[in-house]
């Protein structure tokens, strides 16, 4: 179980947006497996859709917080038990297609759900490909640091002294008490980087407070790191603690304070660090995506997990027009070779 599964994360995302036009809860996480909502809309306005979907994510319709991991094995099922539960969860539920999001691809679900439709005969499509990164921080962080490539340690580690050099530095934790603190500065860090706010705006930002206010409960714990200089905060990380986990939600740093420095790498190594010297962490989890530049999390990472998203159709006229742009896609990607 990932933290994407506790209720505290699933149950804030339906509180946010569940009350979307359309949006139907089907099946509440139970703080092991994924929920389900039912999306129905019109694509286009004209054609009728019953999109099933992992309470979490969003198939064209609306843009939250990106949810990772998603599942609906509990974590003590396996083999043909594993199947039954998955059969029940799909079979049960009327739709005409299941846009099922970032789930292992090298999982047994992955593998039970691809067969499942093979069986019901369902179109099945891979509809995106995507890598996790992480760290194993149950070893030793020289010996991680040893087998990165040298510019990557410069960045994360070697640099230090510069950053060190030009003014008192102090690495702040603001949770639980500064919360609202830090998410200005997080927040302000990322619109002057970006051009916008972060986690998408207001409605974005009151999950995230929903979402730490109960994930203690389960055993979470927030780790709202503040790296400064001389008094300036530079760079942001928010990060959760879970099951033996730290999972890198989101982060802002300044750009432009110097050109030596990669300030959020830089951060971020000292996390990381932190990491290896917890009896209760095993992995720093830099989670999906890309830098703003570079693929510094490819990097970084000495782990790195394949995420699929699958696309189940069970409608005829679904099939069909699926069919037809799939195979348009094959065409313009055969000419471009």
């Amino acid at each position: 179980m990932s933290l994407f599964q506790t209720k505290a994360w699933q149950d804030s995302w339906w509180e946010t947006w569940g009350h979307t036009r359309g949006f139907t809860l089907l099946s509440a996480s139970d703080g092991q497996i994924s929920g389900l909502y039912e999306d129905s809309y019109r694509f286009r306005g004209f054609l009728p859709v019953r999109s099933l979907q992992f309470v979490g994510t969003s198939n064209r319709r609306i843009n939250t917080p990106r949810t990772e991991y998603n599942t609906l094995m509990p974590c003590s099922h396996n083999g043909t038990d594993a199947r039954t539960v998955l059969e029940q969860a799909l079979v049960q539920n009327r739709w005409s297609e299941a846009a099922l999001t970032d789930i292992r691809k090298d999982s047994i679900e992955f593998r039970q759900i691809t067969d499942m439709a093979k069986r019901h005969r369902w179109l099945h499509r891979v509809i995106s490909e995507d890598t996790a990164y992480s760290v194993n921080t149950s070893g030793d962080f020289e010996a991680y640091l040893s087998k990165l490539g040298a510019n990557t340690r410069l960045r994360l580690f070697n640099r230090r002294k510069v950053f060190e050099s030009l003014g008192e530095v102090e690495l702040c934790e603001f949770w639980p008490n500064r919360t609202d603190e830090f998410f200005k500065l997080l927040d302000d860090l990322i619109m002057r980087r970006w051009g916008k706010p972060s986690f998408g705006g207001g409605e974005g930002m009151a999950f995230q407070r929903r979402f730490l206010e109960r994930v203690v409960a389960e055993g979470g714990v927030p780790n709202l790191s503040i790296l400064k200089s001389n008094g300036r905060a530079l760079s942001a990380l928010y990060n959760v603690a879970f099951n033996g986990r730290m999972y890198n939600i989101h982060s802002g740093f300044e750009e432009n304070f110097n050109k030596k420095l990669a300030l959020g790498t830089l951060h971020i190594g000292y996390n990381i660090e932190e990491c290896f010297h917890r009896d209760d962490i095993a992995v720093f989890d830099l989670l999906v995506g890309t830098g703003k530049n570079e693929d510094y999390k490819c990097r970084i990472a000495d782990r790195q997990e394949p995420l699929a998203s699958i696309m189940l159709v069970r409608s005829p006229v679904f099939k069909f027009l699926y069919l037809l742009k799939d195979r348009k896609k094959r065409r313009s990607a055969a000419r471009l070779r």
